[in-house]
């Protein structure tokens, strides 16, 4: 209601309130005489009541502009019941209903440092002024410790939590929301969606969070974060979802769908659980967009369906199987969806068909655009990607592409992405004559790595592309083309689906220096 209307229905409803008080007065002195009993100031004050709940809009809907008291009403969605509710009663309830399967994860790693002082070895003076012994450690234990959120998928122990939290973790302490602690194993992990799940002894049955389709989630809707940011345990935030499908955030390789969200989110909310107002949990806090390294309202969580299906394969096989089709995809342009005669940027066009895949055998050319995986719409890449990849080994699957302006339907029996690891090696190696391994803890001491991101060349060809772009044994790759390397997988995906004839960007480690640089590598021609 517009202030100005508001004012004017004010003086209107004044001024009857005190005709109205008079006449009543009047009455009530008439009535005096007959025995009957009326009362001027209880007609009033009932009067006056309903002109409030007008004005604060429980009758008609609307509230005073200038009212404190939360006016935002919304339809309960969980299994109590249905009835409405206010928004603070809402996020009340799902933090009263959720906080207990919500777990503080406490992380211990320990490896081994060179020692600095063995610089002081062979300078007896410098020796004595620091008081070192001479038979001197060549190396010291060093630990570290990290933090991250949790939260209990069933009564048996299991806990759902990002991959990150406890990569090379030598140690895993969980506190429960009661206090309790417990020593943690890990049942599985997936640094291709950051996920893992860890496990605690469960002597009695514990509580835990329920799933909800994060494929009904809407922009806008109202989320809750749970989680222990910098340590604060049982931290409670709000917000909304500010977009859904967000891609390239991390490691490009990955199979990304994030949901993003303005709810304030900082290091140790990692893992934790977001919430719809029903009390489930539609994603798995990540990470952050930030410069400062706290919230700035750019926050991202990995879909809940995408979890759940992660979390069941790690608890099942401690390893996660996905579909592969032998393709590489690229985005659609609005140039290239014009050219295709496509209404809107949607798809997946197919930039390169591996020999002897399962898309090679199915028909499936280079320069088609995939409309429809299974029945279900096809809106980017990533989304392919994702699709394929949650597909069963062997599964026949209904894939739908635009070529010449025409749909076709075609049946495709989806591989292993195992083998896509082994193929791609191979290409690799056959393209760019390299071969290249993890990096390893020598490599994170001798370069001062926290994480082990990157891969390091362990053999190479001297009259391939990367010998003739200056690439040793030993040196590191840390990127191609502003994309941060990850992992073995990443650097194989991204180099192996890449055309021939592109040139790339591709930062390195020199291993006898230390120093960084950028070389350009193109991808030769197929003979």
């Amino acid at each position: 209601m517009k202030p100005a209307r508001s004012r004017r229905i004010l003086v209107l409803v004044l001024s009857f309130s005190f005709f109205l008080y008079f006449s009543v007065a009047a009455a009530d002195t008439m009535a005096s005489a007959t025995g009957r009993s009326w009362s001027a100031l209880g007609i009033l004050e009932e009067y006056f009541q309903k002109a409030k709940e007008f004005f604060q809009g429980k009758g008609e809907g609307e509230r005073d502009p200038g009212s404190k008291e939360p006016g935002i009403r919304i339809e309960r969605t969980d299994s109590s019941g249905g009835g409405e509710e206010d928004l603070t009663t809402a996020f009340t309830r799902v933090a009263e209903s959720t906080i207990p399967a919500v777990v503080h994860i406490q992380v211990t790693q320990r490896r081994e440092v060179p020692n600095p002082f063995l610089q002081f070895e062979d300078n007896p003076a410098l020796r004595q002024y620091f008081g070192l012994p001479e038979d001197m450690p060549e190396k010291f234990e060093q630990e570290l410790t990290g933090i991250g959120t949790g939260m209990i998928v069933d009564s048996k122990g299991n806990i759902l939590t990002n991959n990150h939290v406890v990569q090379g973790a030598t140690e895993i302490k969980v506190l429960l929301s009661n206090g309790e602690e417990h020593s943690a194993e890990v049942v599985g992990t997936d640094p291709k969606t950051d996920l893992a799940v860890i496990r605690i002894p469960a002597e009695k049955s514990l509580p835990h969070v329920k799933f909800g389709d994060s494929d009904k989630v809407k922009v806008a809707e109202w989320v809750m974060a749970i989680g222990h940011p910098r340590g604060l345990d049982q931290t409670v935030t709000q917000g909304i979802i500010s977009a859904k499908h967000r891609t390239g955030i991390t490691d490009p390789s990955g199979f990304q769908d994030f949901l993003q969200t303005d709810a304030s989110i900082n290091p140790g909310n990692s893992g934790g659980p977001l919430l719809n107002l029903g009390g489930e949990v539609i994603g798995v806090n990540t990470v952050i967009a930030s410069e400062s390294g706290g919230s700035e309202g750019l926050g991202f969580a990995i879909p809940s369906n995408m979890a759940v299906h992660v979390a069941k394969a790690l608890i099942d096989t401690g390893k996660v199987e996905r579909g592969w089709l032998g393709v590489s995809v690229q985005e659609i342009t609005p140039s290239l969806a014009k050219s295709r005669g496509l209404s809107q940027n949607r798809g997946a066009l197919i930039a390169e068909v591996m020999k002897g895949g399962p898309a090679e055998r199915a028909g499936i050319k280079k320069g088609d655009v995939v409309l429809a995986y299974r029945g279900e719409k096809i809106e980017n890449a990533a989304s392919l990607r994702n699709r394929v990849a949650a597909s069963k080994i062997g599964e026949e699957v209904k894939v739908t592409v635009l070529r010449d302006k025409e749909e076709k339907d075609l049946k495709v029996e989806t591989g292993s992405l195992d083998q896509l690891g082994q193929r791609m090696a191979s290409l690799v190696k056959e393209r760019l004559g390299v071969e290249v391994g993890p990096v390893t803890e020598k490599e994170m001491e001798k370069y001062g790595m926290e994480n082990p991101a990157g891969v390091v060349i362990q053999s190479i060809d001297r009259n391939g592309p990367m010998a003739k772009a200056q690439f040793e044994e030993e040196d590191l790759i840390i990127s191609i083309n502003n994309q941060p390397v990850m992992s073995v997988d990443s650097f194989l995906s991204m180099v192996g689906t890449l055309p021939p004839g592109e040139k790339v960007i591709m930062a390195g480690v020199d291993h006898r220096t230390g120093k960084a640089g950028m070389v350009e590598v193109e991808i030769p021609q197929k003979d």
